[in-house]
């Protein structure tokens, strides 16, 4: 690594630092507001059951049910996959499919 891509680092990280200490004077925050997603119209649209949504994504079938039926909002980290799910589907699904492939391939090795 470069000294100059070290120094670029290293300020970011001091910036960071101080950001979580209190001092908003270094850098800016950025707030990206995250829509709602209709979890049934985007699973539907890719052609899952809601066990093979649930199972492709990583949570339960009934956090699903509950998602689609309203009972529940997903938030965070959940909302952000269901948004890149809804907008890309095909991303996520190469990105699943190829951590598959490797978790296979690093299975049949050792």
């Amino acid at each position: 690594m470069g000294e100059q891509a070290f120094n670029d680092i290293m300020a970011g990280l001091e910036d960071a630092l101080a950001y979580a200490k209190g001092d908003r004077s270094r850098g800016q925050e950025t707030v990206v507001d995250i829509p709602t997603v209709d979890v049934r119209a985007a699973r539907q649209r890719l052609g899952l059951s809601q066990p093979d949504f649930a199972s492709a994504f990583g949570v339960s079938v009934a956090t699903i049910r509950n998602w689609e039926q309203q009972r529940r909002q997903p938030k965070g980290a959940a909302r952000v996959l269901l948004t890149v799910i809804e907008r890309n589907p095909a991303a996520i699904m190469d990105a699943l499919r190829d951590l598959r492939q490797d978790h296979k391939d690093g299975a049949t090795e050792g």
